[in-house]
């Protein structure tokens, strides 16, 4: 197990155990410097804790950023593990005469709210979207499902996306979301 270190010219004041506010929600943290780390950072829960290894010689603000980094991570993967994408998605595609993803997963994309793969009838969402409304949620893989219909983001598309009565306000939803990244 990797030692607390305490770094020369801090003040040494800093608990290694604290808790953070991730989206409303507390997330009881632990760092753990490591001597042997140089460039890595790990998280993994322990107990109630999400421990953190850092590389010791790491500032208190990389520190910090790294620390909400991986709590943010740690909270999307809880949301995500309690949603049954797959389901969903199977059930979507009943209710809007929609063709049946053979795979609908989580994946970490900060770029994307999701993608779909046509030859593989694959869909991935990012797992950022589990803290989001579930009509959020339900108009991504609707637009995800529409894909297996067309590929493009033709007016035919946006038809077949159209059919989620929900459609232009998560597209709303989302838009503002973006801005909030930026």
């Amino acid at each position: 197990m990797s030692e607390l270190l305490q770094l020369p010219g801090l003040d040494g004041e800093r608990d290694p155990v604290r808790t953070i506010q991730i989206g409303g929600l507390p997330v009881r943290v632990e760092v753990v410097r490591s001597p042997r780390r140089h460039r890595t950072v790990s998280a993994r829960p322990h107990g109630e804790v999400l421990r953190i290894a850092i590389p010791a010689a790491m500032s208190l603000r990389q520190e910090d950023r790294w620390v909400r980094e991986m709590a943010t991570r740690h909270v999307r993967s809880l949301a995500s593990a309690t949603i049954d994408l797959e389901a969903r998605a199977d059930s979507l595609s009943r209710r809007y005469d929609l063709p049946q993803a053979t795979s609908v997963r989580w994946v970490d994309m900060e770029s994307q709210w999701g993608s779909c793969t046509m030859a593989e009838r694959s869909i991935r969402i990012a797992s950022r979207v589990a803290s989001f409304p579930s009509w959020v949620l339900d108009y991504l893989l609707v637009h995800e499902l529409a894909h297996l219909v067309h590929g493009d983001h033709s007016p035919a598309f946006w038809e077949v996306v159209a059919r989620y009565p929900r459609a232009e306000r998560a597209r709303g939803y989302l838009i503002a979301k973006s801005g909030d990244e930026d």
